[in-house]
């Protein structure tokens, strides 16, 4: 019997249990053995895999950052193998009250603003550092509330973030930022009623998870895993429930410009350092 193939994934939600139990069947049936580990954070599964426990992780952007960079400074080469539909091209967005006078970034000098947990790329450090670059210093020109839920997990759950959005519903914060998905669903949910909120600012587009594996590490296993996941079709009644699930109608390659706004963000927050050691203050996990 051959070694399986071993995938990392990081249990954010008891749904990654019913999706990885789903889909290892599949690959099973098409001559590929696989099985999955489960991490509690994604820390834990980017030094799992760089010490060679696992041969891919389903990674968020920012534990894509940390392999990537750990790998180089180990001599090796990460690469991004393959991502959903949905990965691509998402936006965050930094909301205010509708009427509350805030027409223009500037003027949130001197106000606090929420955001979600403290290592989420789509709710913490992109947001933060798109106002940075429109010339707001977050560390200096506003107060930041962090809305820590589940650190570790890279901000895979929205907990944070709709703590970050009731703050602004009830008037403890001038502006939270989320994802613009997550703006959407909280204004369907009634945690921002129609109408309560506007969009002051939007980040350009932005890539989100990625499934990664270390060159030289299971490299046919990994390609035979890409092929197969490639070849998987919303069409098929078998997968329909796991895509939905996962949040996806499509497979796609990978790609990397998707991922450099991330790459800056962490260097401004001094997230991780060069070579993807953890550096900020006070992150536990």
């Amino acid at each position: 019997m051959s070694t399986p193939l071993r995938l990392g994934a990081v249990a954010y939600d008891p749904k990654v249990v019913t999706i990885w139990e789903g889909f290892k069947p599949w690959f099973a049936d098409r001559g590929l053995a696989l099985d999955y580990v489960l991490f509690s954070n994604y820390e834990a599964q980017a030094e799992a895999q760089l010490a060679g426990a696992i041969d891919l992780a389903w990674n968020s952007p920012l534990a894509w950052v940390r392999t990537r960079r750990a790998a180089a400074a180990a001599g090796g080469e990460a690469y991004a193998v393959a991502m959903r539909d949905s990965d691509r091209d998402l936006c965050s967005v930094v909301v205010v009250r509708s009427g509350d006078g805030i027409s223009d970034v500037a003027d949130l000098r001197g106000r606090t603003v929420a955001v979600g947990a403290v290592d989420s790329p789509q709710a913490t450090l992109l947001p933060l550092s798109h106002l940075r670059g429109a010339g707001l210093d977050p560390d200096h020109d506003i107060t930041v509330q962090h809305c820590d839920v589940l650190a570790g997990k890279h901000g895979d759950h929205i907990g944070g973030e709709r703590d970050a959005a009731r703050a602004l519903a009830d008037g403890s914060v001038d502006a939270a930022c989320l994802l613009d998905a997550t703006h959407l669903l909280m204004t369907r949910e009634g945690t921002l009623p129609a109408g309560f909120s506007t969009i002051l600012t939007t980040t350009p587009p932005f890539d989100h998870c990625n499934f990664t594996a270390l060159r030289g590490n299971a490299d046919q296993g990994v390609q035979r895993f890409a092929s197969l996941l490639l070849e998987q079709s919303y069409a098929d009644a078998e997968l329909r429930s796991l895509f939905d699930l996962e949040g996806l109608t499509a497979w796609l390659p990978a790609r990397l410009e998707g991922y450099r706004a991330l790459e800056r963000a962490v260097d401004e927050a001094g997230f991780y350092d060069h070579d993807g050691r953890i550096t900020a203050a006070g992150y536990r996990y």
